[in-house]
């Protein structure tokens, strides 16, 4: 059936494949760093190691309480010179600079910025390492690095796979260093490491691999001929010692994971390392390993799984007849993921078909690859507990069993999937597909390679069957053989208008599929071989059973019908009453009885029971019918050896005339005498007594039968409910094992928030030691007191005023005894505590020493006021230099008013703002003013105005300012009380160190009265 197309999106030129513009290239290398529990102290012993100038950044993922605000980055910042931030949304990365995820945020990459956003797991389910990996995969490719320090449970372990698959570099810490082990030893044992050293190797390690050429942005070079030669040698090499060629991948890809082999081993020569290859088979097998891109999840692009399950298969699905196999191929499968993805839908459509249509289908899935040990682990159906991240909670429940190493599929989806290791470039495809599934494995092919796999699965899709391919390949070589059904997600429907050889060996692929080919019936005809003479023994065969076979069923050891063959209508019927497939059920009457005792015979005694013969009511008449039932060799497909039981084969057919016959009883010879009248009554009453004990016998049996039915249901019954009971231990072990992930959540974080609290107090301790060594050094004594002024804290040179002891400490500072002077500084504490102002004040103790008391409120670094401080400074010798020096100038003072007031001329002394300091005697005395009337007024203002001089207010504002001395300065006033008078005046401004003008002296000498006329 065609199926529908869906419109195509057209994504602008130069935009992302979502449509968004394409982001900048980062031109240097991103380092993702993830950590659990113990990762504080490897972070500490990665950072001591950096550089701070390797040109990388590093971004650090770590699970971090929630509710707890981290203190990494101020613990990491003491560590390294870079600059180390906590990560706000849209931050852009640059080198040589750390960044750290802020708590309760998962954390993206996208065009060299990160993004954070809310979690949408529960606690204790979040995978943060693994979400950040794997976007810094998807946005550097080959050039990402992620490395996976101490940690439990596995975290980590598929970002390391994403960043494998694109090409990068993973390193993981040494699990013998690992403080916990549980996510180095992951990521090791899945094999997704390509460097396992101790933290302080790696930046080394890191500085190494990021001089490669894959690390470094610039133009393509042209490649030379002799480097396509020696990796051609490496390639024939390889090819040597493995058997697989990988000449047509693409010579990009396989020359990076060759570089970064040769990095491992210090080797800079392509063909050295080809020499090296030959002598180490090791060696050989590991660059093998390299080469496999074993990179997959659970449903890789959900929306291309929606369309698969809503537009592309249910019209694959619809019109198959009852019991038609649907037949899968996943080609390059990895380690199943995608396999089981698509068994996953399948089932969940078959389900909805079952119980809407009634009508049942066999789902048959082939999936493939070239890794024999991602196969091994695919076979096996476990994977980490990280998978909840790509799986819905309602599937995770529903197709998985939850255990203490993670998940591991149910049977129902384990038995729909068969794992093989096959070369899909070399051996045959599988055949009579109805959707082949090749998602990222064509983009590291050459194109030649591409288009012989595409030939190739075109061949083996039935009509209309369809090709499911990744976002990021395209069949574009090939419209004549696919239409294109959703060009965003590539589904292609095959197209068969006119026949295409297949691309490889067609003899070969002739004889292994029983299909006639261009140019193939010959080589059948004129060459038989042992494959062709199979063939034709399995078609008479097959006729043999179709013509001569009788009616069959198989069935386990209690009669469940398990498959049926021919038709067995004349035998069978559906019971009445619920709907049972119970071989004994169904038996039609007359066939019920004689069954059930043959099976029961044939499992008791391990044998079979053979030719029963019985009367069968079939269309309202009764058929003599002869059955059998045998054992049969072997085990049920899926089973394991050890849990299997045997089968049982019933057939059915009609009894031939020639069998009826053997029954009856022959004629009497000729000559025999006929038996008497008496002894044939005998035989009749005998006839009739078995007959009664054969009814009795019939109904004593019928009862048993029906005592058993009885017991049979109670038992169902009992069955029933330890299934119930079953089911609620299950529920209750499932709750406990939520319970204890976020319990080992929590303590993964606890241990975490512990270990920057460890840090923490190591780093508080050493700013103690330093305040006590500070305090001890200076010469000041310190009490630090409560809001209640109780004494908290107090430093040595305290006790030199307060007499205080250890014990002191929490009693309140008044009951403590001092040693000041009849001082109480309780009442100016209270005050600073409830004004919040700092004073301070001189106080003598009892020995004489003086002390500058400081008091001030107690802040803490929020701004709170938590007490008071008291600081007592030892100003002694100053206080004794201060009183001496004011008893120096009090005599200087008195010296110089004796000598002032010896001296005839009037002197007068001015400050700056020309206000009269002091007056000589001769002053007051000869202008005939008082002292109280002079000082401290200004010189314009004495006597009412009288010294109001012009020539005066010339010579102190105006000349003075700019001359240090003037000398003879002539003067006539006339002054209303003493008349005209003509002075000289003589002045000097006495200057400070500072440059201002401190004193001005002024000195008066009278030439003459002037007589007014």
């Amino acid at each position: 059936m065609p199926l529908k197309k869906t419109p195509r999106k057209v994504t602008p030129a130069g935009a992302g494949m979502d449509g968004s513009p394409a982001a900048d290239v980062v031109s240097f290398p991103i380092v993702g760093i993830g950590a659990s529990a113990g990762g504080l102290e490897a972070f500490q012993q990665f950072f001591r190691a950096c550089p701070p100038d390797t040109g990388m950044a590093f971004v650090l993922v770590s699970h971090l309480d929630p509710s707890h605000e981290s203190l990494l980055t101020e613990i990491l910042q003491r560590i390294t010179a870079m600059p180390v931030m906590q990560v706000q949304d849209k931050t852009q990365v640059k080198p040589n600079r750390v960044y750290v995820i802020p708590p309760d945020r998962e954390m993206n990459i996208l065009g060299g910025a990160l993004q954070l956003s809310m979690p949408n797991q529960e606690r204790g389910q979040r995978m943060p390492i693994d979400t950040f990996l794997r976007s810094l995969a998807d946005e550097q490719g080959g050039r990402a690095i992620g490395i996976v320090l101490s940690g439990t449970a596995s975290d980590g372990t598929l970002g390391l796979r994403a960043i494998l698959g694109a090409g990068g570099i993973c390193m993981v810490q040494d699990p013998s260093t690992a403080k916990f082990d549980s996510m180095p030893r992951s990521a090791i044992s899945a094999g997704y490491t390509t460097h396992t050293l101790p933290v302080e190797e790696m930046p080394a390690m890191l500085k190494l691999v990021a001089s490669q050429a894959a690390f470094r942005l610039a133009a393509p070079v042209l490649v030379s001929d002799k480097a396509i030669r020696d990796l051609n040698q490496v390639l024939l090499q390889l090819r040597a010692s493995t058997g697989h060629d990988f000449s047509l991948y693409k010579k990009s890809t396989i020359g990076r994971r060759i570089e970064r082999r040769m990095a491992n081993h210090h080797i800079d020569s392509t063909s050295v390392y080809a020499r090296y290859l030959k002598d180490n088979p090791a060696e050989a097998r590991a660059l093998f390993r390299e080469l496999l891109i074993n990179v997959t999840s659970f449903f890789r692009d959900p929306e291309a799984f929606e369309v698969l399950k809503n537009t592309i298969l249910p019209p694959l699905l619809a019109g198959k007849p009852q019991g038609y196999v649907f037949r899968v191929w996943v080609a390059g499968c990895a380690s199943g993921e995608e396999a089981y993805s698509i068994a996953i839908v399948l089932r969940e459509l078959i389900d909805e078909m079952r119980v809407r249509d009634e009508q049942e289908l066999a789902i048959q899935i082939y999936a493939t690859d070239l890794d024999d040990e991602a196969i091994a682990l695919a076979r096996s159906g476990r994977y980490p507990p990280n998978i909840a991240q790509d799986i819905t909670p309602q599937r995770l429940h529903r197709f998985f069993v939850k255990d203490e190493a993670g998940y591991k599929v149910t049977p129902s989806i384990r038995e729909m999937v068969v794992f093989a290791v096959q070369n899909v470039a070399k051996d045959p495809a599988f055949t009579k597909l109805d959707l082949l599934s090749c998602r990222n494995l064509l983009i590291y092919l050459e194109p030649a390679l591409q288009d012989r796999l595409i030939l190739s699965f075109h061949y083996a899709l039935k009509p209309d069957g369809v090709l499911f391919l990744s976002a990021s390949e395209s069949i574009t070589n090939h419209p004549d053989l696919f239409a294109a059904v959703d060009r965003k997600w590539k589904f292609f429907q095959a197209k068969h208008a006119a026949a295409v050889p297949y691309p490889g060996n067609v003899e070969k692929w002739a004889l292994m599929t029983n299909k006639s080919m261009p140019g193939a019936g010959a080589i059948a005809i004129d060459r038989p071989n042992a494959a062709s003479a199979g063939s034709i023994g399995e078609l008479s065969h097959r006729a043999l059973l179709k013509f001569y076979a009788p009616a069959s069923v198989t069935t386990d050891v209690k009669g469940n019908i398990l498959f049926v063959y021919g038709d067995t209508g004349k035998y069978l019927r559906p019971a009445p009453g619920p709907v049972s497939n119970n071989v004994i059920d169904m038996a039609r009457e007359g066939l019920q009885l004689e069954l059930r005792k043959a099976i029961l015979g044939a499992v008791a005694q391990a044998s079979p029971v053979l030719n029963q013969h019985v009367l069968v009511k079939s269309d309202g008449d009764f058929i003599r019918t002869v059955f059998s039932v045998h054992l049969l060799s072997g085990q049920r497909a899926g089973a394991a050896a050890e849990a299997s039981e045997p089968l049982l084969l019933l057939s059915f057919w009609e009894a031939a005339e020639t069998e009826l016959t053997k029954k009856r009883t022959t004629k009497p010879a000729a000559g025999k005498r006929l038996t008497s009248d008496r002894s044939r009554s005998a035989d009749v009453d005998r006839i009739g007594m078995l007959e009664r004990e054969l009814a009795y016998a019939r109904e004593s049996l019928q009862a048993t039968i029906e005592e058993q039915q009885a017991t049979n249901e109670e038992l169902k019954s009992t069955n029933e409910e330890l299934q119930s009971a079953n089911e609620e231990l299950q529920s209750s072990n499932e709750e406990l094992e939520t319970s204890k992930e976020e319990l080992q959540s929590l303590n993964e974080e606890t241990y975490t928030v512990n270990g920057e609290l460890s840090a923490k107090v190591e780093q508080l301790s050493g700013i103690q030691n330093d305040m006590k060594n500070l305090l001890d050094s200076v010469n000041t004594g310190t009490l630090f007191l409560d809001h209640h002024l109780m004494i908290r804290r107090y430093t040595p040179q305290a006790v030199k005023v307060y007499r205080l002891i250890a014990s002191d400490v929490g009693r309140p500072l008044g009951d403590i005894t001092s040693n000041i002077q009849g001082e109480d500084l309780l009442v100016e504490l209270q005050s600073v505590l409830d004004t919040l102002i700092p004073r301070e004040r001189e106080v003598r103790t009892v020995d004489g020493s003086w002390y500058l008391a400081s008091m001030k409120p107690y802040r803490t670094l929020d701004n709170i006021i938590a007490g008071a401080v008291l600081t007592f400074t030892n100003v002694t010798e100053f206080k004794l230099a201060s009183i001496k020096l004011a008893d120096a100038d009090e005599a200087r003072a008195r010296l110089a008013e004796g000598i002032v007031n010896t001296v005839v001329e009037p002197l007068i002394v001015l400050d700056g703002s020309l206000k009269v300091i002091s007056a000589s005697r001769s002053f007051y005395e000869h202008f005939q003013v008082k002292e109280i009337e002079t000082v401290g007024r200004k010189i314009y203002a004495l006597g009412n105005g009288q010294w109001d001089i012009p020539a005066l207010r010339q010579l102190l504002e105006d000349i003075l300012p700019r001359e240090q001395v003037i000398e003879r300065y002539e003067v006539k006033h006339a002054f209303p009380l003493l008349g005209s008078r003509r002075m000289v005046l003589n002045a000097r401004r006495i200057v400070t160190t500072a440059g201002n003008t401190d004193l001005i002296l002024v000195a008066m000498v009278e030439i003459e009265q002037v007589v007014s006329p």
